[in-house]
């Protein structure tokens, strides 16, 4: 089928009078960069699994700086296409919550944060933007609000000074009861299993 295809392909060129353009032939382990028009190892191309011989057209170079262009021609830079990749959201809805938040921290009051907080079990976006250290502290607890106010709690109560002391009731004494052998030497008196 491809030599029939190659066949069909310059009688076609043939016919409307176009050159047609033969296909480069690199040794073992080369291949020819389409971009920068040069011949180089194998090893300076990214994998392809749909490429002819297993490995794209570009080069690492020229494919990272055509990937780059792309993302800025289509969504005006990296952060852009982060925020839409992951969010759907683009930067201008962040300016927007960014303004509601007076330019701080939805979680410390920091200036200038940079992570959109999102639910993670609905993957909702909108809750606020936070630093990284708030963003680091959701993640960890896993946005559980009670493991956030029992750490609040244990602080308040372990004399930690920066926190307000918030109402708090001290857990019950509970009294524990030892049931065990009446003397050291009875552990010796039971059986082995």
């Amino acid at each position: 089928m491809r030599e029939r295809s190659k066949a069909s392909y310059r009688k076609r060129k043939a016919a409307r009078g176009e050159a047609v353009r033969e296909p480069r032939v690199a040794p073992d382990g080369h291949a020819w960069c389409c971009d920068c028009q040069s011949l180089k190892p194998l090893s300076e191309f990214p994998r392809n699994r749909s490429g002819r011989n297993g490995y794209a057209s570009y080069c690492k170079p020229c494919h990272n700086a055509r990937g780059r262009e792309s993302r800025d021609r289509l969504y005006g830079g990296g952060r852009e296409y982060h925020l839409r990749a992951r969010y759907g959201i683009g930067q201008a809805e962040v300016d927007r919550m960014l303004v509601a938040q007076r330019g701080r921290c939805a979680g410390c009051g920091k200036p200038n944060p940079e992570h959109v907080d999102h639910d993670h079990a609905t993957n909702e976006v909108g809750r606020g933007l936070l630093c990284f250290n708030c963003n680091q502290a959701l993640g960890n607890v896993r946005d559980r609000a009670q493991v956030l106010e029992s750490l609040a709690d244990y602080l308040a109560v372990a004399g930690y000074r920066r926190v307000p002391k918030r109402a708090y009731l001290p857990p019950v004494d509970v009294v524990i009861e030892y049931v065990g052998p009446s003397h050291p030497g009875a552990l010796d008196e039971l059986p082995v299993l």
